[in-house]
C-alpha cells in the first residue's frame, strides 16, 4: 500500500473515530441523566429519547466522511485510485474539520442535552426548548462536515 492511500485512509479513520468518541461520550452523558429521570417516571422515555439520541449525529457525520473517502479512493468496487503522498495528505487534512468539530460538539451537546433532560423532568411540556439549544451546538458539527465535504470534493485524484 502506498503512503498516499494510507494517509487518505487515516484521514477517514480519524473522522469516524473522533466523531464517534464524541458521540459516545455525549450520548452517555444525556443517557445517564435520562435514566435517572426515568427511574422515577418511566413514562417520560418518549419525551427524553430525542435528547439522548441527538449527540449521536456527529458519529454519523464521521461515518459519512469515511464513506466519502472510501468512494474517492475507489476502495468500494469503483476504479481503484492510488493517491500520491501529497493527495493523501490533502485527504487526511480535509477530514480534520469534522473529526475535531464532531469530537468537541458531541461532548458539549451531550452536556446541553443532559441539562435539557433535567429541565424536561421538571417541565415535561418544555422539551422542545432544550432540543433547540442542543441543535445550536449541532450547527458547528454541520459546518465541520460541510467544510470536509467541500475540501474532499476539491481534491483531484
Amino acid at each position: 500500500m502506498e503512503l498516499g492511500l494510507t494517509l487518505a485512509i487515516l484521514g477517514g479513520a480519524l473522522a469516524i473515530i473522533m466523531a464517534g468518541i464524541g458521540s459516545a461520550i455525549g450520548i452517555g452523558l444525556a443517557g445517564q441523566s435520562a435514566a435517572g429521570v426515568m427511574s422515577e417516571d418511566p413514562g417520560k422515555f418518549g419525551g427524553l429519547l430525542l435528547l439522548v439520541v441527538l449527540p449521536g449525529t456527529q458519529g454519523i457525520y464521521g461515518f459519512l466522511t469515511v464513506f466519502l473517502v472510501i468512494l474517492k479512493v475507489g476502495l468500494m468496487g469503483g476504479e481503484a485510485v492510488n493517491p500520491t503522498t501529497m493527495q493523501g495528505w490533502q485527504i487526511l487534512i480535509a477530514c480534520l474539520p469534522i473529526a475535531f468539530t464532531g469530537l468537541v460538539s458531541a461532548m458539549h451537546q451531550g452536556r446541553v442535552c443532559s441539562a435539557g433532560v433535567q429541565m424536561a423532568a421538571k417541565q415535561p411540556k418544555e422539551v422542545v426548548k432544550p432540543v433547540v439549544m442542543a441543535a445550536l451546538v449541532e450547527t458547528y458539527a454541520v459546518l465541520g462536515l460541510l467544510v470536509t465535504v467541500l475540501l474532499l470534493n476539491g481534491i483531484q485524484l
